[in-house]
């Protein structure tokens, strides 16, 4: 599900990026994000109410604490967002991408443990990754600016806490209710920087409302619900290494539907962050086979 979760947001910047080609700003992109997921998430939440979904109490300061951090969920949105505007996507991406050892660093000042040397070795097969994926080490840099890198730097930071609350917080609730409080908080926060007025001024009939729909599917939808369920079993280490799937389904979004040159370096990364995405899990898909042998046996 943590994986699943990554791939729904490594599709996010190919139609942000055909948004911003329609003329769209980033208030629009982020405001409609926020909007239709919010009414998604509270449309699920209303329904399996109706249908007699169990549902665990929760203090309303609980709540409160939920949307309240849920905020972090919008900042990476919008720093993201505004970094894909300044910034090649493959720069973009590589930016965001650093999440990886801020996890690890978070994980180990939260838990007062360091790192396994195996997470480390992963994180570090990960970064290897993303630097062939973004072609750093090639003799023709994309060009990005200062603004940009700082923007990516704070979405990945935003993102690390996100991880970290999805692991930590309301995992007593359902997971629908989880991300509706959540997103609740991240559209109060992208609504006071961006007032919704697309809304009202036409834009939403002259396209916007598609990519709403999209972005809110795959961005504010599917992975704090697919989150909620995962981060809680796998720990926010093994999470953030999950999480990378997120830059090889960038790329591969980019090849096909934006026809941008992908280099065979960039393959090459991205091959590379997925056998550190099946190094991390081999041990416990291991453990689970053994034990489903072993039951077979036992019968």
């Amino acid at each position: 599900m943590v994986f699943l979760g990554a791939c729904s947001f490594g599709i996010l910047s190919t139609f942000v990026k055909l948004a911003y080609k329609e003329g769209f700003t980033l208030g629009d992109v982020t405001g409609t994000q926020v909007f239709f997921g919010l009414i998604f998430l509270w449309v699920m939440v209303l329904l399996r109410k109706l249908l007699g979904g169990k549902s665990n109490s929760t203090s309303f300061r609980e709540k409160l604490t939920l949307a309240a951090m849920g905020t972090s969920t919008g900042l990476v949105s919008i720093f993201y967002y505004k970094c894909v505007q300044t910034v090649p996507a493959s720069i973009a991406i590589l930016l965001l991408m650093q999440f990886t050892w801020m996890s690890l660093v978070v994980d180990a000042i939260t838990k007062r443990k360091m790192p396994t040397a195996s997470q480390v070795s992963m994180v570090l097969l990960v970064l290897v990754g993303t630097c062939l994926a973004g072609r750093l080490f090639s003799d023709q840099l994309p060009n990005f600016d200062l603004a940009g890198i700082g923007y990516g730097l704070l979405a990945a930071f935003c993102y690390t806490i996100f991880l970290a609350v999805n692991g930590k917080a309301g995992n007593n609730l359902h997971p629908f209710t989880k991300s509706a409080l959540l997103l609740t908080g991240a559209t109060i926060l992208v609504f006071t920087i961006f007032p919704p007025v697309f809304l009202v001024n036409g834009a939403l009939m002259n396209g916007l409302f598609k990519w709403g729909l999209v972005l809110s599917v795959f961005g504010t939808v599917l992975p704090p619900v697919l989150f909620a369920y995962g981060i809680p079993k796998t720990g926010l280490g093994l999470s953030a290494i999950l999480s990378a799937a997120e830059l090889p389904v960038a790329v591969f979004m980019s090849w096909v539907v934006l026809q941008e040159d992908v280099w065979p370096v960039q393959w090459l990364g991205v091959a590379l962050i997925l056998v550190a995405i099946l190094a991390a899990n081999w041990k416990t898909i291991f453990k689970k086979n053994k034990k489903a042998g072993a039951f077979a046996v036992a019968e």
